[in-house]
């Protein structure tokens, strides 16, 4: 049996900064709250509270003078009251998501309404929401959008959906403005790193018999890695860790393939891809 990894997958840009940033804060004052988990990865949560950064729920909870915002961002209300609280604030917002959360921005105060392509429920999109100023509403169907639309709409997508999806949704909420004579402003802002490991795994997922997904279970960029391999025709298991891996999946496959969402470390990934060779029928 052969194990062929992604050539694209684990920690993100985004990610590996927002670490580093949140390390080097709480080195510097000895310990730090972020407000949520910083990624959506329970190793990488309970490696960094070993190192003194601890999550709180809720700004109500904060028992420090410095708060981090984490990796998925915040609304503008949540920086006012860090602010009027009198908190330092250290900001791990990724550099992709800040881009969703201007344009957003933008848009609101041009006068459109933001439509939002993503989960509503994720806490980047509540950001980005929060950026839109009230005049925001996040969707993943162009149905969903009641009658009369506004006249003006901006179109943006949360930055780890799948960009065939967005173009689908775009094109709907473009016939719907055709039809009703509306002004429609599009963004593409799924990030490039989320790009680049779908098509990885879309592509290896084409080739083997097997895909294994290794990421966080509420991490929505490793769900839609799964969907993307599943679409391609391969068998898809998502897992969160090594022990997880069933030995009946791999029974009469010749060629399996492994990726890993943005917020999976390195050595989760080494100890599937071991366990994998382990598990593998002769080995």
């Amino acid at each position: 049996m052969k194990i062929e990894l992604a050539t694209e997958m684990g920690l993100c840009f985004g990610v590996r900064r927002a670490i580093d940033i949140v390390l080097r804060a709480a080195r510097e004052a000895g310990s730090l709250e972020t407000l949520g988990p910083l990624v959506h990865n329970r190793r990488i949560v309970a490696d960094l509270e070993a190192q003194g950064v601890t999550v709180v729920p809720a700004l109500e909870v904060l028992k420090g003078r410095r708060a981090a915002i984490t990796s998925h961002g915040a609304g503008p209300q949540t920086f006012a009251e860090l602010e009027r609280r009198g908190l330092a604030v250290v900001d791990a917002t990724c550099p992709f998501v800040r881009s969703a959360q201007r344009a957003a921005q933008r848009l609101a105060q041009g006068g459109y309404a933001v439509i939002v392509f993503g989960d509503a429920l994720h806490p980047e999109v509540q950001g980005v929401l929060g950026w839109a100023q009230g005049r925001g509403l996040a969707v993943t169907d162009p149905a969903q959008l009641k009658n009369p639309l506004p006249r003006r709409l901006g179109v943006l997508a949360q930055t780890t959906q799948n960009e065939g999806d967005f173009t689908r949704f775009a094109q709907g909420m473009l016939e719907r403005a055709l039809a009703g004579s509306l002004e429609v402003r599009l963004y593409n802002t799924i990030c490039d790193s989320t790009r680049r490991r779908q098509a990885a795994a879309q592509e290896l997922a084409r080739r083997v018999d097997l895909m294994v997904v290794v990421g966080g279970r509420s991490s929505a960029n490793t769900r839609r890695l799964a969907d993307v391999c599943a679409r391609a025709g391969a068998e898809t298991h998502a897992i969160e860790e090594a022990q997880e891996l069933d030995p009946a999946w791999l029974a009469g496959r010749e060629r399996v393939g492994l990726t890993a969402g943005a917020s999976t470390p390195d050595a989760v990934i080494a100890e599937v891809a071991a366990r994998l060779r382990e598990l593998a029928p002769g080995s």
